[in-house]
């Protein structure tokens, strides 16, 4: 009979615990389940910040609007720009007014290309003077930093995203401010502007009206009137002042432009 010896044995236990634990590395996930639940919580954490960032993508554009400068008068007519913002930056810049008739038509048309690219360009009123233009360009100039200051002053006033005044403040965000375009009446142009909230006029002003000798003193008699009827109206028919027709029927067309525009 055949006995075992212990060195058979030792070698024979020793093959069984090496196939042991081969088959368990064998039976072993390919991947670690800390490893899987990391990475699945790393997934919905991506996507939030995805989120976050078309939220704040989508928040600066609802920033972006248009802001209108004053009318500054010039030895050869009224200049007025007005200015589309978005995140405080200027993204385009035009002049809804500038002199014409003549050698002024010659020179705007120069000119006021040139002061539009350097507005975006330089993002402030701190543009150089167009040679040959200079009272159109300081006309300019000018209507751009009201613009600017207006657009600072509306924006200077917002609170960090997610604070209580962001959301008090958003209703305020809804209103729209709309310019007819310029009527050119027997004693001078009108021109009305007008703020909505939706589809309801709030505020009715003109920009510009007739000025000079009688005109001045018209304009400010009719044109007050004619602001209060066209928000207590809503539309453009209201009333003709008595002694201020031509101002009148001329405030009418443009605030009718206006509401046009805003698709009222």
């Amino acid at each position: 009979m055949k006995t075992n010896h212990p060195i058979r044995r030792f070698v024979l236990a020793s093959a069984a615990t090496v196939s042991g634990i081969v088959l368990l590395l064998a039976l072993k996930p390919a991947t670690d389940p800390a490893a899987a639940s990391a990475q699945a919580g790393a997934a919905p954490q991506q996507t939030a910040a995805a989120q976050g960032a078309a939220q704040g993508g989508a928040a600066e554009q609802a920033g972006a609007g248009t802001v209108l400068g004053d009318v500054v008068r010039t030895e050869y007519g009224p200049v007025q720009v007005r200015l589309t913002m978005s995140g405080g930056k200027i993204t385009k810049a035009e002049a809804v007014q500038a002199p014409s008739g003549g050698t002024s038509s010659q020179k705007t048309e120069l000119s006021v290309p040139k002061l539009n690219q350097e507005a975006v360009a330089a993002g402030n009123a701190d543009i150089d003077s167009v040679s040959g233009a200079t009272y159109t360009s300081e006309g300019y100039k000018k209507s751009l930093q009201s613009a600017l200051d207006k657009a600072k002053t509306s924006g200077g006033t917002s609170d960090s995203p997610g604070s209580p005044g962001k959301a008090s403040a958003a209703p305020a965000a809804q209103a729209r401010v709309v310019t007819g375009a310029v009527t050119n009446t027997q004693y001078g142009p009108v021109q009305v502007r007008i703020t909505l909230d939706g589809k309801k006029i709030t505020k009715a002003e003109a920009v510009q009206a007739p000025s000079g000798g009688t005109s001045s003193q018209k304009t400010e008699l009719s044109v007050p009137k004619l602001n209060q009827e066209a928000v207590a109206a809503g539309n453009a028919q209201i009333d003709t002042v008595s002694g201020a027709t031509y101002t009148s029927e001329g405030y009418k067309k443009s605030l009718q432009s206006a509401l046009d525009k805003a698709g009222v």
